[in-house]
């Protein structure tokens, strides 16, 4: 798909000459509203800050990083590099001193914005600063080292040079090509050293033309962003935003996802599926304490809607009684749902990973259809997608125009196209592990396309496990039919790879569970593993299952950023409650050490 501009700051002067006066994003305010800013004012204070960054030594596919939470300054700091023909270089918030210095010194950047002073400190070292850096440009807080500054000092840095160089932002946007190098996004791995994926202007633009192609977004829409945009997810959406002119609201504070919902009354949200697991097990386990009648309904309310949804999947016409039960369920229970998620969302996204087809039929019963997508990192966050009015729940859709696929022996996903990236930075040897000499990319997912271009993802090929009896399971589907089968439990993680029987850990949400009694969230549990047993081959059944004492956690090591499970790290840190599980003496199944 082509695309008319030279780099994505191109494309987003030319979004806010299109619109100056529109509204471009909407953010929190210290005393719990929200306040506005066109696009005339996010393209001047995002010019504001590229000259500042020229002035200070910035100049083409010079690496700057940020290390930051999602918030509106975290969009402004990656405008300016873009304008300024820099490079942004992602640093998650939660990430180790370690992983921090590992990724300003490969990446050589030379400025670092950072959101505090917790995130300064990680770039300190005795000399001054980590690796190539000069300066630290902080969002909150202050401090009176050399080469810390405000966002605020850069700012007047900025103003000043624009004074005297007036066309220093154009003359630096005219070095760029789409073939300039854009971003490095740093993987957050499940597995090993964060490693560097440089994802051009090139890529950027095509995917952002590629979304707005489909007609899905409309430039009326509104967006809920909270997504961490040191994960190419969330980036992705701004740069469908800059082809679009969508407005988004920003604010990344993970405990406010569901309020926030209720004030912006967004047109769509993109997230990850944990975030929809637990909307499902909050709704369905406040309508089950109820009891009574309320239970009733809501439980008659969703098999009519997810009947409906089924029938319609498989071209089926309701009959006019169902329609009127459907009717009569929307009005009594699914509107209620809706209304407390803002009341005007057309769809949601999901990617990421998999979305458990439960939780796809629940929402969609619901009203809520989600558009489940699928792409890496590697691909610039997104190369398949469902569309609105073609949802195959249990698969993440057709592929963008522009985007070829095709499945190798075994069965991997092979993707080529503009949205390839260009590398991993640094590592030429990875690199061609995973691209062709035909441009080929290596997926590492194991899917099965059917013959109407829709891909279904069936595991990831590493994640594939072997039995000591020789059979492969794949841990991810069942995780997913456990999770569906019990609102409780925030986590599951199989065990199986070279062992005798599968085993599975399991977190429990501590919203879902609330004051329930120990013995009744057992066996809850117990009985939602006797159900997903049903469904499986002898040799994947769960013989045994722990539930863990806390929820996994990013802290930990245990979850990345985006919310994916280390398995390394889980079975490193709870060894020996998986060397219980296989003695030959295990404790009780099922026993909780919570």
């Amino acid at each position: 798909m082509m695309t008319a501009y030279s780099s994505v700051g191109a494309r987003f002067l030319a979004q806010c000459a299109h619109a100056p006066s529109a509204e471009a994003f909407r953010t929190p305010t210290a005393d719990g509203g929200w306040k506005s800013m066109t696009w005339s004012d996010t393209a001047r204070r995002a010019r504001e800050l590229a000259a500042g960054l020229i002035a200070l030594g910035v100049s083409t596919e010079q690496r700057v990083a940020i290390a930051s939470s999602t918030r509106l300054e975290w969009v402004l700091a990656d405008l300016a590099i873009s304008l300024a023909g820099g490079v942004t270089t992602t640093v998650y918030p939660s990430t180790s001193t370690a992983d921090v210095i590992h990724i300003l010194t490969d990446s050589a950047a030379t400025v670092v914005f950072a959101e505090n002073t917790e995130q300064l400190d990680k770039v300190r070292a005795p000399e001054g600063f980590v690796g190539a850096v000069r300066y630290v440009v902080l969002f909150d807080g202050s401090h009176d080292d050399d080469g810390v500054l405000s966002l605020q000092n850069l700012t007047d840095i900025g103003r000043t040079h624009l004074g005297t160089y007036s066309t220093a932002v154009e003359d630096a946007l005219a070095e760029l090509t789409p073939d300039h190098l854009a971003t490095i996004v740093y993987t957050s791995g499940t597995t090993g050293r964060p490693k560097g994926v440089e994802l051009t202007h090139g890529n950027w633009l095509y995917l952002g033309a590629a979304v707005a192609s489909e007609k899905v977004i409309r430039p009326d829409h509104v967006q809920f962003l909270w997504l961490p945009l040191s994960h190419v997810f969330g980036k992705l959406l701004l740069a469908a935003q800059y082809e679009i002119g969508f407005v988004t609201a920003i604010d990344g504070r993970l405990d406010r996802i569901v309020d926030n919902l209720a004030i912006i009354q967004p047109s769509f949200m993109a997230a990850a599926p944990r975030v929809f697991e637990k909307i499902y097990s909050r709704v369905v386990t406040a309508a089950t304490a109820e009891g009574g009648v309320k239970k009733a309904l809501f439980t008659w309310a969703f098999d009519i809607g997810i009947d409906a949804v089924r029938q319609r999947a498989m071209g089926n016409v309701l009959s006019r009684w169902r329609a009127a039960q459907l009717t009569v369920a929307d009005r009594l229970v699914f509107a209620r749902i809706r209304t407390r998620l803002g009341g005007n969302i057309e769809y949601l996204v999901s990617g990421s990973a998999a979305l458990s087809p439960h939780i796809a039929e629940w929402f969609a019963a619901a009203g809520l259809p989600i558009l489940e997508g699928y792409g890496l990192t590697e691909t610039t966050g997104a190369s398949f997608v469902n569309r609105p009015g073609g949802i195959r729940i249990g698969t993440v859709g057709r592929a963008f125009p522009g985007t070829e696929v095709t499945l190798a022996g075994d069965g991997e996903v092979l993707l080529r196209g503009p949205g390839v990236m260009r590398g991993y930075h640094g590592l030429p040897d990875q690199t061609a592990d995973v691209i062709d000499s035909d441009g080929w990319f290596a997926t590492g997912d194991i899917g099965i396309l059917d013959a109407d271009g829709y891909l279904t993802i069936t595991d990831r090929k590493k994640d594939l496990v072997k039995t000591s009896g020789g059979k492969y399971i794949a841990p991810t589907a069942i995780e997913s039919a456990i999770k569906a089968a019990c609102p409780l439990v925030s986590n599951a993680i199989v065990i199986a790879d070279g062992r005798n029987f599968a085993s599975v850990l399991l977190t429990i949400d501590p919203d879902a569970a609330n004051d329930l009694a120990e013995t009744l969230v057992r066996d809850n549990v117990r009985q939602a593993i006797d159900q997903v047993n049903t469904t499986l081959n002898r040799w994947e059944t769960i013989k045994q299952h722990r539930i863990l004492p806390g929820e996994l956690s990013i802290e930990t090591g245990e979850l990345t950023p985006s919310l994916k499970i280390k398995r390394a790290a889980v079975a490193r840190n709870y060894a020996d409650l998986i060397a219980d599980i296989y003695s030959e003496n295990p404790s009780a199944t099922g026993v909780s050490v919570r």
